[in-house]
């Protein structure tokens, strides 16, 4: 794995990882022993972090970037199930079922990574109750996203599209003067989460630009009302 270490970040990263929902009012002295293990790597795009069928040691924090998780259907396509931002965690289900990976973990941008030995994990869950809950209400949100984008698979085009970059702000969105801002993926991306053609994605993007629904650079898209965006539903 191309993966770069630099102990000149320890203390910053572990910053980040204490911040993560997961750690929210634990015990200090419960948080610093569950991330006294913790290392810290750089990942480049594009690099498969988990394999499905892999056997889970660790469990994974995103300190920067953002990976997808990914499966694969009957007929061989790639399907998107997910994507995960800064302060995420992913990798949690096999060492808590011991059991292997059921999807595949790959990065879409230079990522940072934390990784934690999955002892450590369910050390913390066995003796922190409200680690517990964090995790649950975790696994509650990603679930409530997925009932939605079900719901509204016989929707219509622009619904679909609109509900994945909902879908996106509401797990990875950030707060700014302008708006929510949420990683500009590529189209095929947001085609393999929608279950849309490219072009239909390019098609929708396009005109939810023009209407002022979203505003896109290179690296983000800005949504200036979320309001105004949610009305598309149908």
């Amino acid at each position: 794995m191309d993966a770069r270490y630099n102990p000149r970040d320890t203390d910053a990263d572990l910053k980040l990882i204490r911040s993560a929902l997961l750690f929210q009012d634990l015990p200090e002295e419960a948080v610093a022993e569950a991330t006294s293990h913790v290392v810290s790597r750089r990942h480049p795009a594009n690099q498969v972090i988990l394999l499905e069928n892999d056997w889970g040691s660790s469990v994974y924090f995103i300190l920067e970037g953002w990976v997808k998780i990914r499966t694969y259907n009957l007929d061989g396509k790639e399907v998107t199930l997910n994507i995960l931002g800064k302060g995420e965690l992913f990798g949690e289900m096999a060492p808590l079922e011991e059991v292997p990976r059921s999807t595949d973990v790959i990065t879409l941008v230079p990522t940072v990574i934390g990784s934690m030995p999955a002892s450590d994990f369910v050390k913390l869950l066995n003796t922190q109750p409200l680690a517990g809950i964090r995790l649950s209400q975790l696994m509650a949100r990603r679930l409530r996203q997925v009932n939605r984008r079900l719901r509204l698979r016989e929707s219509d085009s622009t619904s679909r599209v609109a509900d994945i970059i909902l879908f996106l702000a509401d797990g990875q969105g950030q707060r700014s003067a302008s708006g929510v801002e949420i990683p500009n993926l590529p189209h095929r991306e947001l085609s393999s989460l929608s279950g849309l053609a490219r072009e239909t994605v390019t098609r929708v993007l396009s005109k939810l630009e023009k209407k002022g629904l979203i505003v896109r650079d290179k690296d983000l898209m800005n949504i200036p009302d979320i309001n105004a965006l949610e009305r598309l539903l149908v």
